[in-house]
C-alpha cells in the first residue's frame, strides 16, 4: 500500500501486523476439580438411587418381649428402613410366619426383628419338668428373675436334725427359669425347669423350706 505526499512522491505506508489471539491456559489443577466433581455428582446419583432401591419395609420389636414369651401382633410393629437387608430383618409381610414363635433372647423396642432372635423350642426342654417354687422376696437372688435367666438351687442345713448337726447341705441343681409371678402375700413364685430326676429332692428340701436361689447367668 503506498500513499501521496505534498512534493508528488509516493511512500510505502507500514502494513499493520496481524492481531495474535491469546489462548487462555487451562490450569490443570482446575481440571483436575472439575473431573472429580463431575465424578463425585455421578455417585452421589447413583447412591440416590441405590438408596431408593434398598428401602423396604422390616418388622421392628413395639415393646419389650422376655425370653421363652411368644410373640404376638402387638409385640411388632411395620417399619419403613434403608439400607437394612445387611441385617437381614424379618420382612413386614412374613408376620404372620413369625407370631407365635418364642424370643430366643430378649427383644428391645425399637430394634429391628431377625430369625436368629427367634425359635419354636418351649425353655422346657427333654428330660425336664416344671416345678413352682414360692420364695420370699428377701430370698430372690435379683430384683426380678427373666424368663431364660440361669439359677442353682442349693439345699440348706437342716436344723432340725438330731444332735444339732446343721452343717449337711450343699447339694446342687441346675434349672432356667421360666416364668414368675407375685400372688397376693408378696411372697414370688418362681416357676422352674428342672431335670426329671432331681424333681423329687427338690420338693422334699422346698417343703422343709431348705432351699436356697442362686442367680448363674443372666439372659
Amino acid at each position: 500500500m503506498s500513499v501521496a505526499t505534498r512534493n508528488g512522491t509516493s511512500l510505502d505506508a507500514p502494513v499493520a501486523p496481524p492481531k495474535v489471539v491469546r489462548q487462555r491456559r487451562v490450569r490443570p489443577g482446575l481440571l483436575g476439580l472439575a473431573v472429580l466433581l463431575i465424578a463425585l455428582g455421578g455417585l452421589g446419583a447413583a447412591f440416590a438411587v441405590t438408596s431408593v432401591r434398598s428401602t423396604g419395609s422390616y418388622l421392628a420389636v413395639a415393646r419389650p418381649v422376655e425370653v421363652g414369651r411368644q410373640l404376638s401382633a402387638d409385640d411388632l410393629v411395620p417399619v419403613r428402613v434403608s439400607g437394612g437387608r445387611e441385617l437381614h430383618p424379618v420382612r413386614a409381610d412374613r408376620i404372620k410366619e413369625v407370631l407365635g414363635l418364642r424370643a430366643a433372647v430378649r427383644l428391645t423396642p425399637g430394634t429391628l426383628l431377625t430369625p436368629a432372635q427367634l425359635t419354636d423350642a418351649p425353655l422346657l426342654g427333654p428330660g425336664q419338668q416344671q416345678l413352682a417354687l414360692g420364695l420370699e422376696p428377701s430370698q430372690v437372688p435379683a430384683r426380678k428373675l427373666h424368663p431364660g435367666d440361669r439359677v442353682l438351687l442349693v439345699s440348706t442345713p437342716d436344723s432340725s436334725a438330731g444332735g444339732g448337726d446343721t452343717t449337711r447341705g450343699g447339694t446342687r441343681f441346675e434349672a432356667t427359669v421360666i416364668d414368675t409371678a407375685v400372688p397376693e402375700n408378696d411372697d414370688v413364685v418362681v416357676y422352674l425347669a428342672l431335670a426329671v430326676r432331681d424333681v423329687p429332692a427338690v420338693v422334699a428340701l422346698a417343703a422343709d423350706d431348705r432351699i436356697a436361689l442362686v442367680l448363674t447367668g443372666a439372659a
